[in-house]
């Protein structure tokens, strides 16, 4: 896939997300945010560590105070080397320190601080060890917004992926089904997607006739047959975010009821779409989606939320999802996916990723929603 490379993300870029964090933990009452190896800490600071391992890799923001990076010492040169690192200050420790002490000092005596979903159990009890008055709390509840509002920028490289994998869907949609098995096809759609410019496959699935019941089906040694249903759902990340689409094709000429059940999750996915609009709870999309498919009675097979957030992970906040009350925001972007999955017999799933615009939302999927009939 050719165009124009993205220009990259800054130290000011960085800084300005590391304060938002900082400011958003005080607004929540949080004394600061501990922020582990992973997702966030790519987000805030640019640096993911050459590998995870058991030393205390931390970045420590508090409001009012230079955002602080607490990295093993033979780790410390490619943490310098990170983008946001002009933004923060560097502390090392060397093997035979204690790293908890080390950091105790950034944290203070008491408090109650965010912490990364993924960061280590040893870590965490390290810290309460070293800081008894301490507390934490997981940082997606603290802060689901976090990284839910994506800038210009952002949504540029968004819009990217999303089109490399609709390219992804046209081209797949030519290759041969029947005869093959779902594994073959799995790894074609991987393929696709690395010539289409990303760097990380996280999913392939490939769900076939009965197979295609089950919403999170691992492509198998089954074999493709002529008749057949076929659920699609392919993603992963292009210069560093997400795309997720679903698209449900047939081997051959559908019978009636299965062509009756694709357009019902097709009008149920427009009219998720068309719920979307800032103010609007997360649950409003959840439940115009699943009000189409409940009428037409197959509300027992819609197993699913509606939807995920997506954006430096192909799964993070805000759920499309019942008793969800965050509302809309734009910048915020997240799939829309309903499905009705038949036990036994075959599912149906179309999914397209929205973005929440000033005044309603914009899809980053375009490829047809109607039926495909494949070989």
């Amino acid at each position: 896939m050719t165009g124009t490379a993205p220009a990259p993300f800054t130290a000011d870029t960085y800084r300005a997300r590391m304060e938002r964090a900082a400011r958003a933990a005080a607004d929540v009452g949080l004394a600061g945010l501990l922020v582990a190896p992973g997702p966030d800490l790519v987000w805030l600071t640019g640096y993911a560590p050459p590998a995870v391992t058991e030393r205390l890799t931390l970045l420590v923001l508090a409001a009012g105070r230079t955002p602080t990076l607490v990295v093993p010492t033979l780790e410390a040169p490619d943490a310098a080397r990170a983008a946001g690192a002009p933004a923060l200050a560097l502390r090392d420790w060397t093997d035979g320190v204690d790293p908890y002490a080390a950091t105790a000092d950034l944290l203070g005596a008491g408090g109650r601080f965010g912490i990364s979903d993924n960061a280590w159990a040893m870590h965490l009890l390290g810290l309460q060890q070293a800081m008894p008055g301490t507390s934490y709390a997981a940082l997606t509840a603290a802060l689901p917004m976090l990284r839910a509002v994506k800038d210009a920028a952002e949504l540029d490289l968004m819009a990217a992926a999303g089109a490399a994998a609709d390219a992804t869907f046209e081209e797949i949609r030519k290759v041969p089904f029947s005869g093959r098995r779902e594994s073959e096809v799995a790894a074609d759609l991987a393929d696709l997607l690395r010539r289409h410019g990303h760097s990380q496959v996280d999913f392939t699935i490939v769900a076939s006739g009965p197979n295609g019941a089950n919403p999170h089906h691992e492509a198998a040694d089954r074999v493709i047959r002529h008749g057949d249903m076929v659920v699609l759902d392919f993603g992963g990340l292009r210069d560093g975010y997400g795309s997720d689409t679903s698209r449900t094709v047939h081997v051959g000429e559908p019978s009636d009821e299965e062509r009756r059940v694709h357009d019902l999750v097709r009008e149920a996915q427009e009219a998720g779409f068309r719920a979307v609009r800032p103010g609007v709870a997360c649950q409003e999309v959840d439940r115009a989606a699943r009000a189409v498919i409940t009428d037409a009675g197959y509300g027992a097979y819609f197993i699913h939320r509606t939807g995920h957030g997506i954006g430096v992970t192909t799964h993070e906040p805000p759920y499309m999802i019942e008793g969800e009350e965050l509302p809309l925001v734009p910048g915020m972007c997240f799939s829309v996916e309903p499905g009705v999955y038949l036990p036994g017999r075959f599912g149906v799933r179309i999914e397209d990723i929205v973005v929440v615009t000033e005044d309603g939302g914009r899809r980053l999927n375009d490829t047809t929603r109607e039926m495909v009939v494949v070989d």
